[in-house]
This record gives C-alpha cells, sequence and structure tokens, in this order.
C-alpha cells in the first residue's frame, strides 16, 4: 500500500513520518525513544507534584463555626478566630491539672518542646468530642508521643468543671490514643486564665445561657517551644502530615529530622486551603535544578554516544584500508 503523497513543493512524506512524536524528532529510532521516555517522566512527575495535595481539608478561615444542636445563628456573634501569629502567650498564667494540683502555663514550655493546645469544654455534647476525636486520630497516625517530641495541652474553657471530669477525658483518651503519653495534659480554669488564654490567641468563643453550651470554633493551635503562636489547624478531622508539619516548623528546626527539613522547603502552609501546599517558589527552584541535572546527564549521553560513533567508525576505516 502505497501511503506516499505530495506537500507544499511537491515534497513527499509518508504517514509513518507524520505520525512521529515531537520530542526525539530526528534522533535514531532508539534514542528518539529514551528521549520520549524522559519527558513523558518528567511530565508526570510534576503533574504528580501537582495533584498531590488536592485533598479535601477541613472548614477554611471565615467559614460559618460548627453550630451545636439547637443554636441560632444570632447566637454565635462574635464566635470565630482572630489569628495572632507569631505573638507570645502569658505563660504566668495557671491552670488546675487533672490531679487537682496547680498547673502553670510556663511548666509545658519548660522542656523546649512544641505545644498542641486545645480550648474545648469537657461536657461539650458535640463539637468539642469531634474536635478531639479528630486530634488523637491525627497524632496516632503521626506516630510521635507526647511527652518525648511535643507537649499537648487541652484546657476547659467553663469555669464550673473541675477535676474529676478533666481525670476522665484523660482517661478516655489516653486509652484512645493506645499507648502512654505522659506529656498529654487535661487541665481546668483557675481565676479566669481559660479566658485570658483564648483572648491572647484570638479564640473567641460565647456562653448560650439558655443551652447551658458554648459556641465556639473548631481549632487547634501550635505553640513554639518559647509560648509563641505559630499555627492554627481548623476543623474536627487533622491530616496527621499538617500536625507533623506545624510541629516540626514550630520546633524552630531542633527536632527536624532531615526528611522534614526537605518537605518542609516545598510545603507552606496556605491559610486560604488550611493545609500545607507546596511552596511554588521553592519547588521550581528544586525542580529547575532538577531539570539541569537530567538536561546535563542527557547530553553528556548524547556526547559521549557521539563520540563512540566516530571512533567506530574511524576504526571501521582503517580495517578496510
Amino acid at each position: 500500500m502505497n501511503l506516499r503523497g505530495h506537500g507544499d513543493g511537491g515534497a513527499g512524506f509518508s504517514l509513518q513520518r507524520r505520525l512521529q512524536p515531537p520530542c526525539g524528532r530526528g534522533l535514531k529510532p532508539r534514542l528518539q525513544a529514551k528521549t520520549c521516555s524522559t519527558i513523558l517522566l518528567l511530565t508526570a512527575v510534576a503533574a504528580f507534584a501537582g495533584g498531590y495535595d488536592n485533598q479535601v481539608g477541613g472548614p477554611k478561615i471565615g467559614d460559618p463555626p460548627i453550630l451545636p444542636p439547637g443554636v441560632t445563628p444570632r447566637e454565635i456573634e462574635g464566635v470565630g478566630v482572630d489569628e495572632h501569629l507569631g505573638l507570645p502567650v502569658d505563660l504566668n498564667l495557671s491552670f488546675t491539672g487533672e490531679d487537682g494540683n496547680p498547673a502553670p502555663l510556663k511548666s509545658f514550655f519548660e522542656k523546649g518542646r512544641p505545644v498542641i493546645l486545645d480550648l474545648i469544654y469537657y461536657r461539650c455534647p458535640n463539637l468539642c468530642n469531634l474536635v478531639l476525636n479528630g486530634q488523637v486520630e491525627a497524632m496516632k497516625e503521626m506516630g510521635w508521643t507526647p511527652g518525648k517530641e511535643y507537649e499537648a495541652v487541652t484546657i476547659s474553657i467553663n469555669p464550673k468543671e473541675d477535676t474529676n471530669i478533666a481525670q476522665q477525658k484523660k482517661t478516655t483518651y489516653l486509652g484512645d490514643f493506645g499507648r502512654p503519653a505522659p506529656g498529654w495534659h487535661f487541665l481546668t480554669d483557675y481565676q479566669g486564665s481559660a479566658k485570658k488564654l483564648a483572648e491572647e490567641i484570638g479564640f473567641h468563643y460565647r456562653y448560650d445561657q439558655r443551652q447551658d453550651q458554648y459556641a465556639h470554633p473548631a481549632t487547634i493551635m501550635v505553640l513554639t517551644p518559647q509560648g509563641k503562636i505559630a499555627r492554627y489547624l481548623y476543623g474536627v478531622r487533622f491530616r496527621s502530615k499538617d500536625l507533623r508539619f506545624a510541629l516540626a516548623e514550630a520546633s524552630e528546626g531542633r527536632m527536624t529530622l532531615t526528611l522534614e527539613k526537605i518537605l518542609l522547603l516545598c510545603y507552606h502552609y496556605d491559610p486560604e486551603a488550611n493545609r500545607y501546599v507546596l511552596f511554588a517558589a521553592n519547588f521550581m527552584r528544586i525542580g529547575g535544578a532538577l531539570s539541569a541535572l537530567a538536561l546535563a546527564g542527557f547530553l553528556w549521553y548524547m556526547f559521549r554516544g557521539e563520540r563512540a560513533r566516530v571512533r567506530n567508525a574511524g576504526i571501521h576505516r582503517e580495517g578496510t584500508v
């Protein structure tokens, strides 16, 4: 079958030639295949990197807070979060531990670890339990242990709650955690310290006397070892990756493993998406460097192959003389 025709100026062309892929056109078939494979591989890597973090996160900043049963929008006026990133909290505030002893806030920062902080109330019928459930699941998946790599401090915003309910909650959630966690503390209020801490963090809640409930945001915070606010994580489900990165970031590099140091170059926190995403500038720098290395390797391969071809051609000519 003749599939030849005529193009401009009567130049013939073949269907085979027109169906050749654009990558590596003009090269030998074997080299062309390697070139196309390389380009496809790099394209796949770029596509994977771009889509890797397209996962569903928690509620975005500004989304309406999750409402307890029976609470109307009017009853949540003023409820929300004003982020105070980089600002310190008052470490001289004091609370009551689940054992009934005084628990100064500074005592949880003395060992130089980052701190996960959540403000809830223990008799909450719905939202607080969801937040704690999401937190404990993320902590389990993360693999780190409170009291070793970080501290976790859960504080009741209800001044009426006592150490008995705090101890019950601790027993429940340490059971869910599934292993010893000496660094997870369940505290109750002391002389209004919970309200003061909430104001410093920008955590705004409201008490509904009719329902005897608190309307409050679904948020946990991560603080640096010096007591500065490093990150807010929103929702009732927290990805272990986000929590791990937030702790690594808050620790100011002192506990960050090599892997996390590399990832933190690529991943920055996006407050609009409410998760860690690839930071374009850093990713382009890394991608550009990898592309340059790939190009250099490809050129070296071609140059070496050309030299071998010339050398073999010379040997062949000498053999025929």
